[in-house]
Parts: C-alpha cells; sequence; structure tokens
C-alpha cells in the first residue's frame, strides 16, 4: 500500500529522503507552473523550482500540518518570487481592501469536434492573455485557477488582506476578459 502524504511528511521530517523524494515528485510539476507563470522564464523556473524543495527539506521539521503541505510549499515558492521580483508585493498590497464580488465562473461544453478545436484555440488565445498579465495577478491567477486554491488559502498563502486577494482576482478577469473581447473566432465554418 503506498505511503500517505501525512506518514511521507513524518518520514521525511526525521531524515528519510526517500520519502521527501516522493513528496518531490507529487508536488514538483505544480511547483515549476507556478514559478514559470510568475517569472515567465523557464531556466529562472527550475532554478527556483529547485530551491524551493532545498528550502523545504531544511524547514521541514518546522512543518506542523497547520495548513496542506502544498499550501506550505506554494508559500515557499512564492516569498521566492518575492526575493526575485521585488515589486511583486508591493504592487499586491497597492490594490486595496475593497471586496468585489467575482466574475461567475461558466462551463462550457462542446458537442462537436469543430468547436473543440475553436476551445483548444481560445484556450492558447487565454494562455497568452495570462502571461501578458502583470506579474501580481499572473501569480494570483495562477494561484486561484491552475492550482486550484481557495481564496483564504492564497491570502493566507500571500499574507494578505481576503478583500485584497477578491479584488486582484477580480481586476485581473477584468483585464483578461478585455483582452479576450478581441479574439477573433476562426473565420472556417463547419457543416
Amino acid at each position: 500500500m503506498p505511503d500517505t502524504e501525512p506518514h511521507l511528511i513524518q518520514r521525511a521530517q526525521k531524515g528519510d529522503q526517500e520519502a521527501f523524494a516522493a513528496l518531490v515528485t507529487e508536488h514538483q510539476r505544480y511547483v515549476f507552473n507556478l514559478a514559470l507563470r510568475v517569472l515567465k522564464d523557464e531556466e529562472e523556473a527550475l532554478d527556483l523550482a529547485q530551491e524551493t524543495f532545498v528550502r523545504a527539506w531544511t524547514a521541514l521539521p518546522n512543518f506542523r500540518g497547520g495548513s496542506k503541505f502544498r499550501t506550505w510549499l506554494y508559500r515557499i515558492v512564492t516569498n521566492l518570487c518575492y526575493n526575485r521580483l521585488p515589486n511583486l508585493r508591493r504592487s499586491l498590497n497597492d490594490l486595496g481592501d475593497d471586496v468585489i464580488a467575482g466574475i461567475p465562473e461558466t462551463d462550457i461544453t462542446f458537442d462537436n469536434p469543430a468547436r473543440g478545436l475553436e476551445s483548444r484555440e481560445l484556450r492558447s488565445y487565454l494562455h497568452k492573455a495570462i502571461d501578458g498579465l502583470d506579474e501580481n495577478y499572473r501569480l494570483l491567477v495562477s494561484l486561484r485557477y491552475q492550482n486550484e486554491l481557495s481564496y483564504e488559502e492564497i491570502a493566507g498563502m500571500l499574507n494578505l488582506p481576503l478583500g485584497t486577494v477578491k479584488t486582484g482576482l477580480f481586476r485581473a478577469k477584468e483585464q483578461l476578459r478585455r483582452t479576450l473581447e478581441t479574439y477573433q473566432e476562426p473565420s472556417w465554418t463547419t457543416p
């Protein structure tokens, strides 16, 4: 029977490098993707991901389980991003504390292959639009939608008021909405 994450953490806290390697394997893709989304440089993201796990190994004896391991790990990633992008924390804090209701999420399903192709094209356009966001918005969007963290988890991880997180995500979505308004549907038609 495979080890559960809490068991792997306990073993790693006692110095078991195999257990820690299993934790790294489980989380490395998420750590790298978050770093890449913020830094927009693959080599920098790889370096930061490696540094994240070195720091996690060093700090692991202090992990008490008050939050999810992934949340704790992402906190290390974001702190390292702050060190590399000093304007990031100031920009996030300058968003303000006004709480704005989120834009409702929509679930779109496609019933034919042509629509699926259009969906992939739109998704590619959306990724480019996200890459064009300011680094502070990119981080919030990545944490919320790519890493599926709650507003509360993001606020705790970034040590920001909940209203600041909600405002930042609202503004990021508004910026994305404006960018996506310029998206042109494919000119080909389906039978």
